[in-house]
């Protein structure tokens, strides 16, 4: 059974967690997309793990983790994050692996990645670490593949530096690689996760253009970079949070107005620690932003909803959520592609009660607080998906699940 993750907001939805937790009945977890630019934050038994290139299921001792085709890959930044691990007790040897597909990202290409940002008129926001030269390269089939760096004809063209660079890494890589397609049609009958990488409005065709990732991080991406066909896709979840976050620059129609000291902005801030795992940079927050919400739902084909840091509205009397947008003298309830539609949007808000109760000990649907409940049940009915796992804190522990998606 192949089940496929992705995050349905901006990215930082708590992704991590949730692959995590589900990896316990998988045998093996596949990250389709992304590179180190990407941050999952686990928290288990109290331990915090950062992971940004390795598949969250790597906490498990007995799960095979793999970065997949549609990944771009530092080495520096990879085996760095494996003596991380390796220093806090995480045997990873023999479960890591690599698609021969992936890309390899070269040092020179993080400054390349600074200049070009610098060179913009409006910066994107990019985390500066090569990440969208890789892929521009990967486009131009200039990239150099896992597959190529032992193929000299295949090297010739890349400079000295990269070649010599590339010599330190070269052994410790090979015993990495394998032909993702081929793995998985001998482990046909294991379960798989597939793990997305940012968020379903970061993707490079259906997000906020231009201001998205360079690579797919809609569920489409699974099949295309995963190494498997769309139609062996069974399920398809999409994790969010119980509000919305954004990091760097882009259209975010429900922003805060407000983030001054003691705004709703900040206590969102510093209840859900929004500071972004691999920049640190403090997230930008807004309202629960619904109409996007349903258009991830609609464009990835999005099964069941996980919805994640609903314990942050814990102490809040009231709280809104966007049910449409305003648009010049005009409301709609569709997500446009026009940026600038996007940025002069203002949201239409719909009220909720808060239930003033802490959530982190509720390990059913039922033990949630009424007002909880009613607000879970209007995103059902809006977005026409069902939320099928809730997270009431960052512990493993602390989910709730009304339907396993690993039944068909």
């Amino acid at each position: 059974m192949n089940v496929v993750i992705i995050g349905a907001q901006w990215g930082d939805e708590g992704k991590g967690k949730i692959v995590d937790f589900l990896a316990s009945d998988a045998q093996i977890v596949v990250r389709f997309s992304g590179g180190a630019n990407a941050g999952h934050t686990i928290v288990l038994g109290g331990e915090k793990y950062a992971l940004h290139l390795v598949p969250s299921g790597i906490l498990y001792p007995d799960k095979i983790v793999i970065l997949g085709s549609g990944m771009v890959i530092d080495p520096e930044a990879l085996f760095q994050e494996l003596a991380g691990l390796e220093q806090k007790g995480i045997d990873w040897k023999g479960r890591v692996f690599i698609s021969d597909r992936a890309h390899i990202v070269f040092p020179r290409y993080r400054e390349l990645d600074k200049q070009a940002e610098a060179g913009r008129a409006r910066p994107i926001g990019t985390t500066g670490r090569g990440i969208g030269i890789a892929y521009s390269l990967k486009a131009s089939r200039d990239g150099i593949r896992l597959a190529d760096i032992d193929d000299d004809e295949r090297l010739v063209n890349l400079p000295g530096d990269d070649r010599a660079w590339l010599s330190i890494w070269k052994e410790r890589l090979l015993p990495l690689r394998i032909d993702l397609a081929a793995y998985l049609r001998q482990h046909r009958n294991s379960w798989r996760l597939f793990e997305g990488a940012q968020g379903a409005l970061l993707d490079i065709d259906t997000g906020t253009y231009p201001f998205v990732s360079s690579g797919m991080s809609c569920a489409a991406g699974a099949a295309a970079q995963g190494g498997i066909g769309p139609r062996h896709i069974d399920r398809v979840l999409g994790v969010f949070k119980a509000y919305t976050t954004r990091v760097g620059n882009g259209p975010f129609p429900t922003e805060f107005a407000d983030d001054s000291p003691g705004s709703l902005s900040q206590y969102i801030r510093n209840v859900g620690n929004e500071y972004g795992t691999t920049t640190g940079r403090p997230r930008r927050c807004g309202y629960l932003d619904l109409v996007a919400l349903r258009y991830a739902c609609t464009v990835n084909s999005i099964d069941r909803l996980v919805l994640t840091h609903i314990d942050v509205y814990d102490g809040l009397e009231e709280f809104e959520a966007c049910v449409g947008y305003k648009i010049g003298d005009k409301v709609i309830e569709d997500f446009p592609a026009s940026v600038r539609d996007l940025t002069g949007a203002r949201p239409v808000l719909r009220k909720f009660s808060g239930w003033k109760t802490p959530l982190g000990k509720c390990r059913t649907y039922e033990e949630l607080p009424l007002r909880a409940r009613e607000y879970i049940e209007f995103i059902e009915e809006f977005t026409e998906t069902s939320i099928s796992i809730i997270s009431v804190g960052s512990d493993r522990k602390q989910t709730i699940v009304r339907e396993s998606p690993w039944i068909k």
